[in-house]
């Protein structure tokens, strides 16, 4: 499909009156035919989950019993639990083509198309990746594709120019993963932080938890001197990674640029897949439930900070057979 020009996001609501009337009368009657009951729906969490040692190596030989989850402070007890998980990979490539980026862009494309035939070679035959760029606004280049001629095509077209709307651009990001089977991945490429967005941070870390996304951001910072650079966006970035189960890459360009994609690709296929059922769940403050996985002491997990209630955890998601 062609370039999409993606406006500003909008609200919508759909009322249904007539047909919610209609409902509530056939419930009525069925009341009094019957006693009534009440039935509980528990949704699925799904947790990502990469473990590393002290040495910040990757640890994949750990079994369901290494796990520990914690929902609101409570323990839960693991339903599902993959090793090495074979979930097929929905990504969302984000390309910051804001004015400050134009001098890198080629070295930036030459090292994206290295990490797409890489991610292509091996892995879930379902696998799938989505090119965004972003300056002010948001351009859907290429949907979901395993082709590597349209994606490179769409890379070599790539023009900079204008303001960076961070926070927007992972809202469309999220929206494109929420019907996607298997992990949810959003890695950006970027050097700095957002400018010009409509969208807050909490705006973006809500919609990137609510669907299910891991966030990589590669923080391409050609200049080392602080005064340069735009620190508090960088913070930004980690927290984001951080709080969905990512990690910050600051790479220089060149080999560090191609080694920040070569260990993101290698963490993607050396994960976890865990899922519970909440129970005996203390209610919070708000609808996010806090959560906390935790392995043996001397090695480090990292996954999603919490989920939202009203969320559906389970969207998305099949057994591995």
């Amino acid at each position: 499909m062609g370039r999409r020009r993606l406006g500003r996001i909008l609200a919508s609501a759909l009322t249904g009156g007539l047909l919610a009337a209609a409902a509530l009368g056939a419930g009525a009657l069925a009341l009094r035919a019957q006693d009534t009951t009440f039935k509980v729906d528990v949704k699925l969490v799904r947790i990502i989950a990469t473990v590393k040692n002290s040495a910040g190596q990757l640890v994949g030989n750990l079994g369901k019993s290494d796990f520990q989850i914690f929902d609101n402070g409570a323990p839960q007890e693991l339903a599902v639990f993959e090793h090495h998980t074979d979930q097929p990979l929905s990504v969302v490539l984000m390309m910051d083509t804001s004015a400050s980026t134009g001098i890198d862009l080629k070295y930036e494309v030459d090292s994206v198309n290295r990490f797409l035939a890489a991610l292509f070679k091996e892995g879930n035959p379902q696998d799938a990746l989505s090119l965004y760029t972003f300056n002010w606004e948001t351009t859907l280049e290429v949907d979901f594709t395993r082709r590597l001629d349209r994606l490179d095509r769409a890379l070599r077209a790539i023009r900079s120019g204008g303001g960076t709307s961070l926070y927007d651009a992972l809202m469309y990001g999220a929206d494109a993963l929420d019907n996607r089977e298997g992990r949810h991945v959003i890695v950006v490429v970027t050097d700095g932080g957002d400018t010009t967005s409509a969208r807050t941070f909490d705006d973006a870390l809500k919609r990137a938890q609510l669907a299910d996304a891991v966030i990589y951001p590669i923080l391409v910072v050609p200049i080392t001197n602080d005064a340069g650079r735009n620190t508090g966006g960088e913070h930004a970035l980690i927290t984001l990674a951080q709080r969905t189960g990512g990690r910050v890459f600051e790479p220089t360009l060149g080999p560090a640029l191609d080694e920040a994609f070569t260990q993101i690709l290698q963490e993607l296929r050396t994960q976890y897949l865990l899922g519970y059922y909440p129970k005996d769940v203390p209610p919070g403050k708000s609808t996010f439930h806090t959560l906390q996985v935790k392995v043996r002491p001397d090695l480090q997990v990292s996954a999603r900070s919490g989920y939202y209630e009203d969320s559906e955890q389970g969207k998305g998601w099949r057994p591995v057979r």
